[in-house]
């Protein structure tokens, strides 16, 4: 369980595929604090970490995980936002985040906002998935590349976020573009919502 309050972000330093699995070894600050099996959310997608090597750690992302999330597009060299699992005796300072990637979305636009800017992601419109969740709505919470946002002007198959510096800074939004692909994690309560409205 996560919180989509970003750490740090971490950095790609080798990709290995085996298989239909691909290996990411990465760096950041708090490696020394991992330990074995421990689940740390990569771009919001939750991955377990299987070995440690010094100041570098690898996880594994199966064909699954790679098929829905924007894993499979990275580069050595690439900043990942990173999170630990929350601690339960914390405070919730985004939302509740699972680190299941639902789909990606595309960033469609981004606007200035006298200091802080704001972006636009869309992704395919699929009327089930919506009636199973799978949507935002005005003022409610969505995971981006696992940063926990407040939802503005969302549609049918889009949605806007405003960026402010410091998270613009301290996460990997600071490279994002026109074009960009990104990991959209949806409310869980709404799904539950959503399910049990199919079960009346």
């Amino acid at each position: 369980m996560f919180s989509g309050i970003i750490e740090e972000f971490a950095t790609v330093v080798a990709i290995r595929h085996d298989r239909e699995n691909i290996d990411f070894t990465l760096t950041c600050s708090f490696t020394n604090e991992l330990s074995i099996d421990q689940s740390v959310a990569h771009n919001g997608v939750c991955l377990t970490v299987v070995k440690i090597d010094g100041n570098q750690y690898v996880v594994t992302a199966m064909k699954e995980t790679l098929d829905r999330t924007n894993l499979g597009l990275l580069k050595e060299g690439d900043k990942v936002n990173v999170e630990r699992s929350m601690v339960m005796n914390g405070r919730l300072d985004g939302h509740i985040v699972q680190g299941h990637v639902d789909q990606t979305a595309k960033c469609v636009k981004m606007e200035d906002a006298n200091g802080s800017t704001y972006f636009t992601f869309e992704y395919p419109e699929n009327k089930e998935m919506a009636r199973r969740g799978y949507f935002t709505v005005d003022k409610g919470s969505v995971t981006v590349n696992g940063v926990s946002l407040t939802v503005c002007n969302p549609t049918a198959n889009s949605f806007q976020v405003a960026i402010i510096p410091y998270t613009m800074e301290h996460t990997n939004f600071q490279d994002i573009r026109v074009g960009t692909v990104v990991n959209l994690e949806f409310d869980i309560l709404g799904k539950y919502i959503a399910r049990l409205n199919e079960l009346k």
